[in-house]
């Protein structure tokens, strides 16, 4: 029988520390050739620290990360040029152009000729960036900087890619054209992903989802399969908002009091409740509410954020900083 090829990449019982503060503690997972995989988390959950690690950046105190079947720290300077990795804060010349930079880039990995023109041709038309390639970079948006960023850790095509925060602070028209990029490479190649997100809908974008919750992986499912763990209907009910922590609380226990049904506490000074035919029960929530407590109520269908906030008891909320006392990721 033949014996089955080892995964793209492989984290096994990971653990890594900031002095006395540990970010990742028995971090585990197995990401397949040419899967999207995602690593959902708020600030300081431990995706930036794990991306860190998988590209070298940082040693793990404890547990091991493997490259096609091999470890990390193992793999030679000059074999890691079949891993690329994107971080938060793009690495691009300012004072050169678009086509510049990539250009520059594909010289520093050997590529010349008729090749390194054709990859930056294709690089500037996945980005969508043909019409800028003569502009400096400083001219550029926040998101075609990203996509720049992206197109030049593409140049050498990599079977990996990491990404870290690829879309934070990008507007949705920018959000959809970085990942039109993505798809475009994939389309072409085999091309393994992983990508740190607080983003629900940049998670939605995964095959599979490791949540983060303080370092420990809570759930490793398809997106699909986590929503499924809310299938019944969200009612939303938001808060009139209060400056006094202390009332801001008091008014979440009155309102629970008040509904007589189980809620969680979700972003934004709202209540979450679940219920097989929301829109059934809503008027009978709106009856025995207490007056003044509640600006509105809405109803919805589970999100990756309710997912989240269902499995570790926690909102997904970022700020898209990174890990706590990660610098260079």
């Amino acid at each position: 029988m033949p014996r089955a090829d080892p995964p793209a990449f492989e984290a096994r019982e990971l653990s890594f520390s900031y002095g006395d503060r540990r970010v990742l503690d028995g971090v585990s997972f197995e990401v397949a050739r040419g899967e999207v995989f995602g690593l959902l988390g708020p600030n300081g959950s431990g995706k930036s620290t794990a991306l860190a690690i998988a590209c070298g950046l940082r040693v793990a105190g404890s547990g091991a990360m493997r490259f096609d079947g091999r470890e990390v720290a193992a793999v030679s300077r000059h074999e890691r040029a079949v891993l690329a990795v994107v971080f938060q804060r793009p690495a691009l010349d300012d004072g050169l152009s678009v086509r510049e930079n990539l250009s520059l880039a594909a010289r520093l990995r050997g590529i010349s000729g008729s090749l390194a023109r054709e990859r930056v041709a294709r690089g500037l038309a996945d980005a969508a960036l043909e019409s800028r390639a003569d502009d400096l970079v400083k001219k550029l948006s926040g998101g075609m900087k990203r996509r720049l960023d992206i197109a030049r850790a593409l140049l050498d095509e990599p079977r990996l890619l990491l990404l870290d925060e690829p879309t934070s602070g990008l507007d949705e028209a920018s959000f959809r054209r970085t990942w039109e990029q993505l798809d475009a490479e994939r389309a072409r190649r085999e091309l393994t992903i992983i990508v740190a997100t607080h983003r629900p809908d940049e998670a939605e974008r995964c095959d599979r989802l490791a949540v983060l919750e303080a370092g420990r992986v809570a759930a490793i499912d398809t997106p699909e399969q986590l929503r499924a763990k809310l299938s019944k209907d969200v009612i939303v009910l938001e808060l009139e908002p209060s400056e006094d922590a202390r009332d801001s609380e008091a008014q979440r226990r009155e309102v629970s009091e008040a509904i007589e049904l189980p809620c969680i506490s979700g972003e934004r000074n709202t209540l979450l409740v679940e219920h097989e035919r929301g829109h059934e029960l809503i008027p009978r929530l709106v009856e025995r509410l207490p007056e003044g407590r509640v600006r509105s109520i809405s109803l919805r269908r589970p999100t990756l954020a309710d997912a989240f906030l269902k499995i570790t008891g926690h909102a997904l909320e970022d700020d898209g900083a990174g890990d706590a006392g990660e610098k260079a990721a």
